[in-house]
């Protein structure tokens, strides 16, 4: 029976078809859950009623799965009030939004704070996060709605505004005004494009600057920090980039730990500026300034340049104006660019990109995006410690066609930026997923337009990598190499490791990259048996034995097609199969049987035989140690020995369709295949247009069933 790809097949469909509409752009994002908000709210306020989102209802299931779960008491007096419940007056936003507004609750999601503050920072940007003219007053319908960049795709999430309260106080994220909603209500969208709010405990600062932006994001460790990183600190804020950092925290029990200096083992912060200040006592003396910010809206550095320290008085006022100093338990806090590299461990710099500020030139990037999948005994390779299937891993052609203007040492060389993240795994939380450990490697090559083999990755090493495979959901590098033509091999570490990403590649000069598919086509012609000229002597026997078994009709059914070939195989013991099946062998017949009567003419059949023959050399040359099977990541050499090209898609497919628990395909599976593809090149054959085929409802119903 004709296989149906899987869902991921499907959607990558839906998705390019959206993209050609204009969709999933930021003045057309898609709508999350199929919901639109301008259509909702209208209804809303026609009807007088209050917006009920059904797609993230108000119950323990949107709280979470496990802490905040069915069994936990956490929830057990958790009320969802909407904010007129819970205080008077209630705004969207008080004053303009700023950094101060966002004050962490009982939820451990500092990283999605500290990226907030940091978007409060460029009203542009955070505007597009949370479109204007949205009030708890005029016009209001209990509907709100907010936009996300998403894995390539700006995405509108609408919410209603049932928040979860204890006490008649917000349980998490909430402002420092108790009448100001617009940060819980944006951390609530969060939770909803990720199922749950559970499902926000833990995380990356740049996982969500680059949902905010569309940016990219490159990390510093402070140990390995270039010499200028204070100049790339100061340009990045005034490229509009956002900036966190995080101090490590080597024992995990130890996370969100006090040090003696105020400052917070294993917690996000925000870096919300960087500044160059004179001291008046030292005419000549400059110093070198960053201020931060902690999420929980107290908690503050106590050393040099914190609030109340002695250095402030080195300043003039005027220099103290400029940095807008105060002294508030506010959780923001100045330290010297030094203190800032002494007591930091990372810092996380998110690049905006064309998406995110398509207007502004200054911004602007070239950047071309790839859709992946690695795909378990097909496409999941591994990294580059198993030769045997990293190189079955997907492969992305890039193509660096001009030098960068203002290459400092003569170099002829090219500047970019590869950034590969995977997808969904904070969604599949629930699910048992973890992040995996992802990297990349870059190989130079020339001129090849097909997927490289093995051969290739043993005689070859790369020509840039990224530092080291990592488990977060991004990673992100920054090479210089010569104008030409590369493969990137983006890849888990371990192999087996089944996922979804995207691949982008951005640059200040122009370059494509694109996957590497093998054209889809068949290296002959798949002819009809032809009528045979005069016998020879084993032409002969063979007429005399096929005789036997057909009778003197000289016609074979698909039972009896399948006795005789299962009595052939069975004296092969390195095949190790039980046969064929029924269902194999009328395929088989619905391939050879060229005068539709259902049955194998003696011609039909010695086709079909010699066609059987030469795939079994095939299956027997890669099957390992002889012992009746095929893996799996050998199936597309298998495959190309057969005569046939496929893109990775088809590979995909084939693996989920043939293969067993253990990726590896038998004998029967592997025939069934082969003979599936050589019905589908022929019907394609037959209705081909100058490469296109158009078919009918019944055309198409009737090529399906005959393949």
């Amino acid at each position: 029976m004709p296989f149906t790809p899987s869902g991921f097949f499907c959607d990558r469909l839906i998705r390019e078809r959206e993209r050609r509409d204009g969709e999933g752009s930021l003045s057309k994002p898609l709508r999350f859950s199929g919901q639109d908000f301008a259509a909702l709210k209208q209804e809303c306020l026609t009807k007088k009623c209050l917006f009920e989102d059904d797609t993230f209802p108000a119950s323990v299931e949107s709280l979470g799965y496990k802490e905040l779960g069915h069994k936990s008491n956490k929830v057990k007096n958790i009320v969802w009030k909407r904010p007129k419940e819970i205080c008077e007056n209630p705004q969207f936003i008080v004053g303009g939004a700023s950094r101060t507004d966002i004050c962490q609750g009982d939820l451990g999601d500092c990283w999605l704070l500290a990226a907030i503050a940091c978007l409060t920072l460029n009203e542009k940007l955070l505007y597009r996060v949370i479109p204007q003219e949205q009030s708890l007053s005029e016009g209001y319908g209990g509907i709100f709605h907010f936009q996300f960049w998403r894995y390539g795709d700006w995405v509108d999430v609408v919410i209603d505004d049932r928040i979860p309260t204890f006490n008649n106080q917000l349980v998490f994220t909430k402002s420092a005004e108790r009448n100001e909603f617009w940060s819980a209500l944006l951390e609530k969208a969060y939770a909803k494009l990720h199922g749950s709010y559970e499902a926000l405990k833990g995380g990356n600062t740049t996982e969500a600057m680059e949902d905010f932006t569309g940016g990219v994001t490159e990390f510093y460790e402070m140990k390995e920090a270039p010499k200028e990183l204070y100049k790339i600190m100061k340009k990045a804020l005034e490229r509009g980039s956002m900036m966190g950092c995080s101090i490590d925290s080597l024992v995990p029990a130890r996370f969100e730990t006090r040090t003696v200096t105020g400052l917070v083992k294993g917690h996000a912060y925000s870096v919300t500026a960087v500044e160059e200040c004179k001291q008046s006592q030292h005419k000549t003396s400059k110093v070198h300034l960053v201020r931060l910010r902690n999420p929980w809206g107290q908690v503050e550095w106590n050393g040099p340049w914190s609030d109340n320290s002695k250095e402030w008085v080195s300043l003039s006022k005027g220099e103290k104006d400029k940095l807008r100093h105060q002294s508030a338990e506010d959780g923001e806090f100045w330290m010297s660019f030094e203190d800032f590299k002494k007591n930091y461990t990372k810092i996380e710099i998110c690049n905006l990109t064309p998406d995110a500020l398509e207007d502004d030139k200054i911004h602007k990037w070239t950047v071309s995006v790839n859709e992946g999948r690695w795909v378990r005994g097909c496409s999941a390779g591994g990294c580059r410690n198993y030769p045997d299937t990293f190189w079955t891993n997907p492969q992305f052609r890039l193509c660096l066609l001009e030098e960068d203007d203002d290459s400092e040492d003569n170099e002829v060389a090219c500047s970019f930026v590869v950034s590969l993240m995977q997808k969904n795994r904070r969604k599949d939380r629930k699910l048992g997923a973890n992040l995996f450990t992802i990297g990349f490697a870059i190989y130079e090559m020339h001129g090849n337009k097909q997927h490289m083999q093995k051969d290739f990755f043993l005689f070859n090493s790369s020509k840039a990598r990224c530092k080291s495979y990592i488990n977060l959901r991004e990673v992100t590098q920054r090479f210089r190499l010569s104008p030409g033509e590369y493969v990137i091999i983006p890849s888990t570490y371990e192999p087996h490791q089944e996922g979804e990403f995207i691949l982008r590649v951005f640059s200040e000069k122009r370059n494509t990259s694109e996957e590497i598919e093998n054209r889809i086509e068949a290296d002959h012609p798949v002819p009809a048996p032809a009528n045979a000229g005069e016998e020879s002597e084993e032409d002969q026997q063979f007429r005399s034995i096929f005789q036997q078994i057909a009778g003197d009709e000289m016609e074979i059914t698909a039972n009896e097609l399948k006795n005789v070939l299962n009595r052939v195989v069975s004296k092969y013991k390195d095949l190790n199969t039980e046969g064929f099946s029924l269902e194999c062998c009328r395929s088989m017949i619905a391939l050879m049987d060229m005068d539709g009567t259902g049955r194998l003419n003696l011609q039909e059949f010695r086709h079909l035989w010699n066609k059987i023959k030469q795939w079994q050399g095939i299956f027997q040359h890669y099957s390992s140690d002889q012992a009746g099977i095929i893996n799996s990541y050998e199936m597309r050499n298998a495959i190309n020995d057969a005569g046939f090209r496929l893109n990775n898609q088809l590979y995909d497919i084939i693996t989920m369709r043939y293969a067993n628990e253990g990726m590896n395909i038998d004998f029967d599976s592997f025939i069934s295949c082969l003979v599936r593809l050589e019905a589908m090149f022929r019907a394609f054959q037959a209705f081909d247009q100058d490469g296109m085929i158009r078919l009918s409802v019944l055309e198409w119903l009737q090529l399906t069933m005959y393949a």
